[in-house]
């Protein structure tokens, strides 16, 4: 059986329940409207990635076809067909991140890791993704990996998150800047007022 195969999937008796409360959400006669959230909670027990049985098993389960399931899976990058690795890099490419450095990011990425878009390391501990607008524009260039983003990013501050990811640090996400929210940098230049909030 190859690495993106798989013969069977099923719940475990914890995610089981967890699905039943998801499906119990949305009013009867729309519980297919789950799909997004058990496609989601399919591939976190099935080590980040969506497999064909775990597809099946959604639609099954929600008495969709096959293809309503796949048509979703594919259409979000936040599912991912193959297997990916432990850690998924997943670069904004949009107008705001490269404006301001991602293709510096995915040149480090290349020369630290040797991986491009779609590619994982031979080790297994990277998978490199382009992606659409993350939703992190004020704080960009970013990257979001697995579930974190990690913002206000440059191609030194890029190559150590890759460094201490490798070596099982995992960096604290939010701004590599120290930045809170998307507060500017520097000082304030409004509101400068005594009195001021």
């Amino acid at each position: 059986m190859s690495a993106d195969k798989q013969e069977s999937f099923s719940f475990s008796p914890e995610n089981l329940e967890k699905a039943k409360a998801i499906i119990a959400k949305y009013p009867q006669g729309r519980q297919r409207s789950a799909v997004m959230p058990l496609l989601d909670l399919a591939q976190r027990q099935n080590g980040n990635w969506l497999s064909e049985a775990a597809m099946h098993y959604v639609a099954e389960m929600l008495d969709l076809p096959y293809i309503r399931v796949y048509e979703v899976a594919s259409f979000y990058t936040m599912y991912n067909l193959k297997p990916v690795g432990k850690y998924h890099l997943q670069l904004c490419r949009t107008t705001p991140c490269w404006l301001r450095g991602a293709g510096d990011l995915r040149q480090v990425i290349k020369d630290k890791l040797g991986i491009s878009h779609g590619e994982t390391t031979e080790d297994g501990l990277f998978t490199m993704t382009e992606v659409e607008c993350l939703g992190a524009c004020c704080n960009a260039p970013m990257v979001q990996i697995n579930d974190d983003y990690y913002e206000d990013l440059d191609a030194d501050i890029m190559a150590g998150l890759l460094d201490k990811l490798a070596s099982g640090e995992v960096p604290p996400a939010g701004s590599q800047k120290g930045r809170r929210g998307s507060e500017p940098f520097g000082e304030r230049t409004t509101l400068l007022e005594k009195g001021d909030s």
